[in-house]
């Protein structure tokens, strides 16, 4: 019998992912995988999943990209498990289009920092991965809540940044990568970008300093590539 959403829902909860939205893909918009019924989206929250990776062998082998690795065994195993193809926002190039897809499953908006806000969970929050169904499930109605961003004052995230990287021109992405390669850039690397810090959306989601460590190092490892 094949699963219907809160079954998905619930095994993905039960291995340490949280549900990000699902939504029915129109006939083509998952590249490489002919049509899809329903694409359903799991990641991370805050800190609530974090415990799940850290006792994970991965988080503990020392080898490169390990939440990468991680997400790819446990979202792996779920689609083994509820007969889905398992897809991932950082296996490419060619990089499937998750902030897209990211904005049909659930009520995210861009943020002035690029990055993706949640009324909820602020900027604490990211996709490890989709599973794609050939079956088209039934959704809830659509979660409509405004972006954010458009009723706060003072949008102390375009602030807050010591070498000016977020500017209503883009993301300075060189300067933002030098400063945390310098040793002024220590505060943002083992405590998490200071521009994201800034943002009052979901403060009490912030990741905790090891978490954020592992993002800003993952981070400035893809910069490198």
């Amino acid at each position: 019998m094949s699963p219907d959403l809160a079954a998905v829902r619930s095994a993905v909860e039960a291995r340490g992912l949280s549900y990000r939205g699902a939504f029915h893909p129109a006939a083509g918009e998952v590249p490489g995988h002919g049509d899809v019924g329903t694409l359903v989206l799991a990641g991370f929250t805050g800190t609530t999943n974090w415990r799940y990776f850290r006792e994970s062998p991965e988080a503990k082998d020392g080898a490169p990209d390990p939440l990468d690795r991680w997400s790819l065994r446990v979202v792996g195993a779920l689609a083994d498990e509820l007969g889905a193809a398992a897809l991932f926002p950082f296996r490419g190039p060619p990089w499937l289009p998750f902030p897209d897809w990211a904005q049909r499953a659930e009520p995210v908006h861009r943020s002035p920092l690029g990055m993706l806000i949640h009324p909820d969970w602020g900027l604490w929050h990211s996709w490890r991965g989709a599973l794609a169904f050939r079956e088209r499930f039934d959704l809830p109605p659509p979660d409509l809540r405004p972006r954010p961003c458009d009723s706060c004052v003072g949008k102390p995230c375009l602030s807050a940044c010591p070498v000016n990287a977020f500017t209503s021109s883009g993301y300075d992405v060189p300067a933002c990568v030098a400063h945390i390669d310098s040793p002024a850039g220590t505060d943002c690397m083992e405590e998490g970008c200071r521009a994201r810090r800034a943002c009052p959306i979901g403060a009490e989601h912030r990741y905790a300093p090891a978490q954020a460590s592992l993002s800003m190092r993952a981070f400035r490892a893809a910069q490198k590539k």
